[in-house]
């Protein structure tokens, strides 16, 4: 994780890299906490071999994500789209940004946008100081790929949102962004596959050490989840409904109701003495 130990300066409308320590944990308000770590910001291979599957990031309202994110949510990422919704009931987006903070201490990916490659950096910096727990997210564009550059030289990790084609993907990863974000529900609007673009580029990418993390994007559904995980996502990002619906099964309510009933069966025979039956 890249702990900057001072702020990074602007030449000619380019970050140049801080001086930075390496570590893995760093200080919040909160104690130590994980923030920018491995392996969600190492290398894509690194991550397969040292974490513990696909990442799964939340969306939503900061107001409805707290019980969620410490359920194994890798963090938050918003979109201008969400962010604009939350303006409207909060006031500036620098306070909305401010209240997902506060909420967690897990990264939070927040969605800029801009006109030119030098607007995206100008417009970064501001969320970026506000806490090294913030990712800077852009959505795919000629001036996106300035903006990646000197971000990765920087030290800062990024996604690429809106990415729709291989060649895309291809383009930003060289541009040294971290996280591509294969969009999926639009698919099934146009009756594609919504999930063909995560296939593609697990192909093209595989055998890459430095391939960026291949992280499934507008998943707006349980079935659209399901197959961005068989065809390979190293990550998805979903609302938290999708999220809670992700653990339902009328096969698992049926064995649950089961162990329950034999569970309650040994309370009400007096037999869990000790145990903190509620």
């Amino acid at each position: 994780m890249t702990v900057w130990k001072r702020k990074p300066e602007r030449t000619r409308g380019v970050l140049t890299p801080p001086e930075r320590t390496r570590s893995k944990t760093v200080a919040t308000k909160n104690g130590i906490s994980p923030s920018v770590t491995q392996p969600l910001f190492g290398t894509a291979e690194n991550a397969r071999v040292n974490g513990r599957g696909p990442a799964i990031w939340l969306a939503g309202d900061p107001e409805d994500l707290p019980e969620w994110l410490d359920r194994g949510a890798a963090g938050i990422v918003t979109n201008t789209v969400v962010l604009n919704d939350m303006v409207k009931k909060y006031g500036q987006l620098t306070g909305v940004i401010q209240r997902y903070l506060d909420i967690t201490d897990k990264p939070l990916v927040v969605e800029i946008d801009g006109h030119s490659t030098e607007e995206l950096l100008d417009v970064g910096e501001v969320f970026t100081k506000m806490s090294n727990q913030i990712i800077l997210k852009i959505p795919a564009s000629t001036d996106a790929l300035g903006a990646f550059a000197a971000l990765k030289a920087a030290g800062v990790p990024t996604f690429c949102t809106t990415v729709f084609t291989l060649p895309q993907a291809a383009a930003v990863a060289q541009a040294g962004v971290t996280h591509v974000l294969p969009f999926c529900e639009p698919f099934n609007d146009v009756g594609g596959d919504p999930t063909k673009l995560i296939r593609d580029c697990r192909e093209m990418f595989d055998g890459w050490v430095e391939r960026p993390f291949i992280t499934a994007a507008l998943v707006r559904s349980v079935d659209t989840a399901d197959a961005a995980l068989r065809d390979g996502a190293d990550g998805i990002i979903v609302f938290w409904p999708v999220f809670r619906d992700m653990m339902q099964s009328h096969l698992t309510d049926e064995w649950n109701k089961t162990f329950l009933g034999e569970w309650n069966s040994m309370y009400e025979a007096g037999l869990l003495d000790g145990v903190p039956v509620r």
